[in-house]
């Protein structure tokens, strides 16, 4: 019988529909499948790792699974990236221009303006929302930094975070950088882990890869057949530095040498290997000022020694990457199916420069970048403890010079030693084996090359909005053709002032000074098809090409929402919403860790409270009432045999004061006042008594305390070492019924303004 007009629901159906199912035929939809043969994705994205890092680009750093993904890959010699984390993994992940996905900075604050909204935008589509709706599995886990750190907290809309941008199973870190050893969160697709203490022999590294692995394996549980796309974006090599202990005694002794040698040592391996032409130039050393060099020789026996150390944590660090892959590759080999698995392995930025000339003992100090000369950024500490779960440690900038091998600079600026770093992608099935090429590719042009080989469409709509164009293009004719010519031809690129612009083998490149006029580029121009490592500038010699290639550039700015052009002051702007993070706020026992950036609020740069309610204070109730912080920065407050302690970890540097308290006591109170020089008293209360104090202890600024506010307990990563060690997390066995906080006005001290001049790119990562 026909259907009557008036039903409702059957429009799309393509059975037939009777009263009856003897007088129906049924039909089913089918989900997607991907292309017959399609490829399985695995995309390993490394922080901060420069150029020369791993064996196949010149490291002396034992990396066989890179080793032998080289001899069965192609690598890019030219292959360029933005200056900085977040631009890169935007571009990376959707095609597109850092500025017009949305990041032209790192996803930290907002500026307020199209370029630099540090979200995903409901019209930008994922690689990962692609290949799902290709018929993919697709998995994510490690750094994400693709979400203001404002809405990283549970209560904040989650538009921008992994699973509602195309990943079926995330597991990782919505932050930029994390402790290795006491991460300050985990979250877990859309959820934030409640976690109490790590393991003794928690890594994060170690972590990740147990969860992608186990997301394969599931997957092959279930689906013999469906291909998977896998995103691992590690926490490494970005500081703090932080190595196992069986890692870093394979590298004990091996740096003596210093980064000098080291540089010299990689460069005549990447001569060999051919990765540069013969007589090809490489600058001993960066020499500019505020980006320079010490020689090596030139330091004292004891800095060698120290200096030395740090290098021994980040080898170890990549070593421990290597395993990782490795772990990973072994089980795809498993499945039988590594000839038909793609794999990329690359960094987002160059090796950095922010351990400073000297390196630090103490990582968040020093992050903070205070314009001070009273400021300790490297607190001493003994080196013995140097990369353990103790410190958060990162070497001196010497050695990313040496990273960087054989360019200038450093990650946030535009010269190669920024945007260029190692690239291979191993397909056996599909690409030649231990190939070479030296044509120009971009970051952009990941997600189509990756579509074009994996036979996969992209949609040109997303959730009902038409999509943003690619702005990059495949790079697949030239992973196949040692002949075939780069169809990326310009590039534009902008961070922090700093600008650079590509075309046809000619690079246009400027260093913004700080407090200098932020649209007054200085331009240098290199030849850089026989000037790779950018040392002679040919700017007098070609007037015509500058300016060419200058309005080039501002052409592209438009194109791409670079304008308007920021000081550096204006990157640290936030959004006016988030002042409601600085009102006073009452914790509950049993509420999980507070957010680590919904914590600083209630504590930086301010005078503030802390108070903890107690149900009136009986005799052998001992714990912790209230912890912020870990082995880098934080306080504590907790009762132990009868007295009540105060702790301060200040950068690593542990002090405590405590007094008696009587039975009865209802409230327990610390005062914290702003005194000049950033820094801190503190004055401890009990029922309005005055029982202890505290004074002139350096604030915790920048990104400290890393680990938010526990109530109750010290969870996470220890603020004191010695008392985790002798209780564990300490649950307080009370009656503790809330704390709050209650913040004083803001008091930003100037030499804090001038950091975020002229160190923008540092300050706010």
């Amino acid at each position: 019988m026909p259907v009557p007009e008036y039903a409702r629901g059957y429009d799309a159906f393509t059975g037939e529909i009777g009263r009856t199912t003897a007088e129906s035929s049924p039909a089913w939809d089918h989900p997607t499948s991907a292309p017959a043969g399609a490829p399985n994705i695995i995309v390993v994205l490394v922080d901060d790792m420069g150029y020369s890092d791993i064996g196949p680009f010149g490291s002396e750093i034992e990396t066989p699974t890179l080793n032998r993904l080289a001899e069965r890959g192609v690598r890019l010699t030219n292959y360029h990236t933005t200056p900085l984390c977040s631009p890169s993994r935007a571009a990376l992940l959707t095609g597109l221009n850092s500025h017009r996905a949305g990041f032209g900075f790192v996803a930290n604050a907002d500026p307020g303006y199209p370029g630099l909204r540090l979200e995903l935008a409901g019209d930008v589509l994922t690689l990962p929302e692609i290949l799902r709706a290709g018929g993919y599995a697709t998995y994510a886990v490690g750094k994400w930094h693709l979400v203001r750190d404002a809405t990283m907290n549970p209560a904040a809309h989650r538009d921008s975070w992994p699973t509602q941008r195309g990943f079926d199973r995330y597991y990782g870190s919505l932050e930029g950088f994390n402790s290795f050893f006491y991460p300050n969160q985990i979250v877990s697709d859309s959820s934030v882990v409640d976690i109490e203490q790590y393991p003794d022999d928690y890594y994060v590294t170690d972590d990740l890869t147990d969860k992608a692995i186990t997301y394969l394996k599931d997957l092959r549980a279930h689906d013999a057949d469906k291909p998977f796309f896998l995103y691992f974006a590690h926490v490494a090599m970005h500081g703090p530095l932080q190595a196992k202990d069986v890692d870093l005694a394979k590298y004990r002794g091996r740096y003596a040498q210093g980064w000098d040698a080291v540089r010299q040592s990689r460069f005549a391996s990447q001569l060999a290997q051919g990765l540069f032409a013969p007589g090809t130039e490489q600058q001993p050393r960066n020499t500019e000022p505020g980006y320079e060099a010490q020689e090596w020789d030139s330091l004292s026996a004891e800095q060698q020694r120290r200096f030395a150390r740090y290098m021994e944590v980040y080898a170890a660090m990549v070593d421990s990457i290597d395993q990782s892959l490795g772990r990973v590759l072994d089980t795809v080999e498993q499945f039988g199916e590594l000839d038909n698995t793609i794999v990329v392995f690359t960094s987002d930025n160059g090796g950095t420069a922010e351990g400073g000339p000297v390196g630090t003992r103490s990582y968040l100090a020093e992050f903070a970048h205070v314009d001070d000369p009273d400021w300790v950024g490297d607190v001493p500490h003994d080196e013995d403890l140097i990369g353990t779960a103790r410190l958060g440690v990162h070497y001196p900038r010497g050695w990313g010079q040496a990273s960087n091998t054989p360019f200038r600079f450093y990650k946030g600026q535009t010269f190669a030693g920024g945007v260029r770093v190692p690239f291979i992608i191993s397909w056996p099935k599909g690409l030649p084996d231990n190939a070479i090429r030296d044509k120009y590719v971009y970051v952009t042009d990941l997600a189509p090359t990756l579509l074009e080989l994996s036979g996969v469409s992209r949609p040109s709509v997303r959730n009902g909005l038409p999509a943003k164009d690619f702005d990059g293009v495949s790079a697949a004719p030239v992973l196949r053709d040692l002949d075939a010519r780069s169809r990326h031809v310009e590039q534009y690129s902008e961070m922090t002032g700093h600008r650079g612009f590509y075309r046809d083998g000619w690079k246009l490149l400027a260093l913004h000074e700080p407090g200098g006029e932020v649209d007054a580029p200085n331009w240098q121009l290199f030849d850089v098809r026989t000037d790779p490592t950018e040392l002679h500038d040919v700017a007098t010699e070609f007037p015509g090409k500058v300016r060419e290639l200058a309005a080039a550039w501002d052409e592209a700015a438009w194109r791409n929402t670079v304008f308007p052009l920021l000081t550096r002051r204006d990157l640290a702007r936030r959004r006016p919403e988030e002042a409601r993070l600085s009102e006073p706020l009452r914790i509950l026992p049993g509420t999980p860790t507070l957010e680590r950036y919904r914590s600083q609020r209630l504590i930086a740069y301010r005078d503030f409270t802390v108070t903890a309610e107690l149900a009136g204070y009986h005799a052998g109730g001992e714990g912790v009432l209230v912890a912020h912080g870990d082995p880098q920065g934080g306080y504590l407050l907790y009762i132990e045999d009868g007295r009540i302690v105060f702790g301060f970890n200040s950068f690593g540097r542990y002090t405590e004061v405590s007094a008696l308290i009587a039975p009865g006591a209802r409230e327990v109170t610390l005062a914290a006042t702003v005194r000049p020089r950033l820094r801190w008293d503190f004055a401890l209360s009990v029922d309005g008594t005055s029982v202890a104090a505290l004074t002139d202890q350096v604030q915790l600024v920048g990104m400290a305390p890393w680990t938010g506010i526990s109530v109750g307990v010290d969870a996470r990563g220890p603020v004191a070492w010695d008392l985790r060690q002798r209780r564990g997390a300490f649950r307080y066995t009370g009656s503790l019924r809330a704390v709050t906080y209650t913040p004083g006005p803001l008091q930003v001290p100037e030499q804090v303004v001038r950091a975020v001049e002229s160190e923008a790119e540092l300050v706010a990562e």
